[in-house]
């Protein structure tokens, strides 16, 4: 009984990876869905440190895409700003970064702070040559210590 389940599961595997293999983009279009834009807010200001960390509790990992191909970029800059503890936005809390080699950045911080009418939030701005600017916010649970996510940039 255990060789037939196993036959079967075998042939839905198969079967799911070939149908999968049919829904592949076209050629030209994104592999990857861009991640969608939001406002840049008052609080955003140029020339943040280079650094990968501006306090403890939060950590913010992943790789920084072209939209085209889904391909890493090398070099992204990744621009980070945030509230403090007290909902408060203070050069603490601004960071910059260059993703490596392969696209992957990872930023450490304090949880984002709560100021009226906002749930915390992390501010960042995206660049990369060749590519449109990308400003978007994630919006950590919370409690949460660790976020994934990958910024999927345009091309110019």
């Amino acid at each position: 009984m255990r060789r037939p389940r196993a036959r079967l599961l075998l042939a839905s595997l198969a079967a799911l990876a070939l149908a999968l293999g049919f829904h592949a983009p076209a050629a030209g279009q994104p592999a990857c869905a861009p991640t969608p834009p939001d406002a840049l807010g008052p609080f955003y200001e140029p020339n943040a440190p280079e650094r990968t960390s501006t306090g403890r509790g939060l950590v913010v990992a992943g790789t920084v895409r072209s939209a085209s191909g889904c391909a890493p970029i090398p070099g992204a800059r990744v621009e980070w700003w945030s509230a403090n503890s007290r909902g408060e936005y203070d050069q603490a809390h601004r960071a910059t970064q260059a993703a490596d080699t392969e696209g992957r950045y990872r930023y450490e911080t304090d949880s984002p702070g709560r100021y009226p009418g906002r749930p915390p939030h992390l501010h960042a701005r995206v660049s990369a040559p060749g590519h449109r600017p990308l400003v978007t916010q994630l919006y950590p649970r919370p409690g949460q210590t660790a976020l994934s996510f990958d910024f999927v940039l345009v091309r110019d």
